[in-house]
């Protein structure tokens, strides 16, 4: 596993034409409504299984989290509602539906939802939630899981801390930046069905430190 360290940098090169960023043309902002039927710790575990594994059904998902089809078949239908998931056309029957997450980016960031105290609630549950979930896998991959992998994931794998010294204008550039190789990425590989392909979580976290004089 490669663990990056502390390190200092300044500047950051501007394009002079960046592109269109996929994350940009998709993006889907949750309204109130589906900001409430996600927030559930099950609807967004289920939500999250589905968008790192690809399609379920209510019997897969049952038998991953230790519930009954019919609890999470009743959640499957509260997340369809509002389009969160959609039935995969032409695969499975009637009794045993399939369901996949539409494609493109989605924000739980809605200013219209955070004037209000219910959608206030339901956005820093289902932020808890997915923070909470990101966290358990993070660290359940470093105590123990990269032990139990082959030296080639090992060695694929990274885990990186840094700090820079930069203006706002110059972090955007970096995010812009790291999110054209992400949407890249995702873009080529979502659906690879090659063998030895597996899912991969890519995550970015970016963001200023509190500056001197204010608590950290």
């Amino acid at each position: 596993m490669q663990q990056a360290g502390e390190r200092a940098a300044t500047g950051s090169a501007q394009p002079e034409h960046p592109g269109e960023l996929a994350h940009e043309r998709d993006m889907r902002v949750l309204d109130a409504g589906a900001l409430r039927a996600l927030a559930h710790p099950l609807r967004v575990e289920i939500y999250d299984i589905i968008s790192q594994y690809g399609p379920q059904t209510a019997s897969s998902l049952a038998a991953r989290l230790g519930e009954s089809s019919g609890s999470t078949s009743y959640h499957l239908r509260a997340l369809a509602k509002h389009d969160l998931i959609r039935e995969v056309e032409g695969r499975g029957s009637g009794r045993e539906r399939w369901w996949q997450r539409p494609a493109g980016g989605v924000t739980f960031t809605n200013p219209d939802a955070m004037k209000t105290a219910s959608g206030r609630a339901a956005t820093q549950l289902v932020m808890a939630e997915f923070f909470r979930r990101r966290e358990e896998q993070l660290r359940n991959y470093v105590n123990g899981g990269v032990g139990m992998e082959g030296e080639a994931w090992q060695e694929a794998s990274l885990v990186s801390t840094s700090t820079a010294r930069m203006t706002a204008e110059q972090t955007q550039q970096l995010v812009d930046d790291i999110q054209r190789l992400i949407d890249a990425a995702v873009d080529a590989y979502r659906d690879q069905q090659l063998e030895g392909a597996r899912p991969v979580t890519i995550r970015a976290d970016i963001f200023p430190l509190p500056t001197e004089g204010q608590p950290s």
